[in-house]
């Protein structure tokens, strides 16, 4: 007898259809033939399946069965095809019979005892099977409150290969899950920290506000102990909110990577990734056989931070130039190509020097130029380049540690870098760039406008410092944010002499 039923097959963070075929050859010689360029992972599961069958108190067929996993070319390698198969077992062989097929897939592993394990990129799934006009999807448990993100399609949670019999026999009624906007902001949508935890550094909170509110890339520079990492750890406090399309696109991702915190339906907050120096290039930009999202893209819709920039490996940095530029990551294989999303702030910090007390009124720097030289060589020019901000972060005075009171907050930040955002949302109505800082050449033209005493200082700016015409078009878009944060519609001297002294790489500061 041969039964049919969906499941999905992961591939990067987006779901493909497949079709679970499952035959049985009654009188044949006993054997399970698996087709459907399946991986190891998949491959093995036929073992695990027939355990979980005995175990939970079906019969195993002993005959010919042969389990087709279409399309054919589409590689499979997840153990999420257990369900599924086990269901097809049961169905080809008479111990189940169902007209539920057509309307409800099933994903899910199997442990040998029948009670179903947690899968990677349900969330990615239950959106496939939204698009092909299911009715309703199959997951584990575990994975329920990730997949009810998706309207208009049932989310029936099984927490065993029992139940899941039970609901497709319609002998068990299972509801399905509700998802609540409001329960998961309240429940994973607070920021334990703050900038008011932050002593001193008012002028590298102002150039933080900046680059929050134009979605700049910014470069902290600074002895170690002056507060770097602690701003970096504090800007998704100042940033707005995730919209639901983008905790949509992030959570995507996250799930696709089994990286969602448990009972977790959505990722709320803006990711912060802060990779180690000692990454990987696949690491950083993704990769693998079959590639799966690096931290680039664990990043999307929030803050990549490298701290102990020169401490990468260079050609490791090297790839984030694409990124930076394209908002997003593309993997080729034999197999094909996969792009994954990446439109993120790039938060960097480094030391001065190799002792990193360089400039340090309190202690002496013994690095020599030749090793400074070397040091800051291990970052290109070009990458530095595709920074924004380059901004000197000095050591905090005692009377500013010791003082009680605090110093700014992310609520008062937040406020300025929203209403300069509402400003930037309102000029690019039906524009291809959204924020100040990924502007175009062409809306730089046309939105940057200077000052007739503005205009003067950028060029003698220019030819004094040397500056490259991308440091042009940063100078111009990092004025334009400071002009917005003044609720100003033309860029003056003032916006533009600010802006200027966030080049601090460009100003021969070595």
């Amino acid at each position: 007898m041969l039964a049919k039923l969906f499941t999905y097959s992961l591939f990067g963070i987006d779901a493909k259809s497949v079709e679970v075929e499952v035959d049985i050859s009654p009188g044949a010689m006993p054997r399970t033939i698996l087709v459907g360029l399946a991986e190891a992972a998949v491959r093995e599961s036929t073992h695990r399946i027939e355990r979980a069958l005995v175990n939970s108190g079906y019969q195993r067929p002993i005959d010919r069965i042969v389990i087709n996993l279409s399309p054919a070319d589409l590689p499979k390698e997840a153990a999420s095809f257990d369900l599924p198969i086990a269901i097809g077992l049961l169905t080809a062989s008479n111990q189940l019979h169902s007209e539920r097929f057509a309307d409800y897939a099933a994903v899910g592993e199997l442990a040998l005892d029948g009670t179903l394990r947690p899968i990677k990129g349900a969330l990615s799934m239950a959106l496939a099977a939204h698009e092909q006009g299911l009715r309703g999807l199959l997951v584990p448990v575990e994975n329920g409150r990730e997949a009810a993100v998706v309207e208009g399609l049932e989310i029936i949670p099984v927490g065993t290969l029992a139940e899941a019999v039970g609901f497709y026999s319609d002998q068990l009624p299972i509801e399905p899950l509700e998802f609540r906007w409001d329960d998961a902001v309240a429940e994973f949508g607070q920021y334990p920290i703050d900038y008011s935890d932050v002593k001193g550094q008012e002028m590298a909170k102002r150039a933080v506000t900046v680059a929050a509110a134009g979605n700049h890339h910014i470069l902290m520079i600074g002895s170690p102990g002056t507060g770097k990492t602690l701003m970096a750890q504090r800007i998704g406090t100042i940033l707005p909110g995730l919209s639901p399309e983008e905790s949509l696109q992030t959570t995507r991702i996250y799930s696709a990577v089994g990286q969602l915190e448990d009972g977790q339906s959505l990722k709320i907050l803006r990711p912060f990734r802060p990779p180690h120096h000692t990454i990987s290039e696949a690491g950083l930009v993704g990769g693998g056989s079959t590639p799966r999202p690096g931290e680039i893209s664990l990043a999307h819709n929030g803050i990549l931070f490298l701290d102990e920039l020169p401490e990468f490996n260079r050609r490791t940095l090297e790839v984030l130039r694409q990124p930076l530029e394209d908002q997003c990551v593309t993997i080729s294989r034999a197999m094909g190509s996969i792009t994954f999303p990446a439109s993120l702030m790039l938060v960097a910090a480094m030391n001065p020097c190799p002792c990193g007390y360089r400039g340090d009124p309190r202690r002496n720097c013994n690095c020599s130029p030749i090793q400074i030289e070397r040091y800051l060589a291990r970052i290109s020019g070009p990458l530095l380049d595709r920074i924004d901000i380059h901004i000197e972060v000095p050591p905090v005075p005692f009377r500013e540690l010791s003082d009680q009171q605090t110093g700014t907050s992310s609520g008062e930040m937040r406020e300025q870098v929203i209403a300069a955002r509402e400003i930037q949302h309102r000029r690019f109505v039906d524009q291809p760039a959204q924020l100040n800082g990924k502007m175009t050449p062409p809306q730089i033209r046309k939105f940057c406008k200077l000052a007739s005493d503005a205009e003067a200082l950028l060029k003698t700016a220019m030819d004094e410092m040397g500056l490259s015409a991308r440091a042009h078009d940063k100078i111009l878009r990092i004025g334009r944010t400071i002009a917005d944060l003044d609720g100003a519609k033309e860029i003056t001297s003032a916006h533009l002499s600010e802006a200027i002294n966030y080049r601090t790489l460009d100003r021969s500061y070595w």
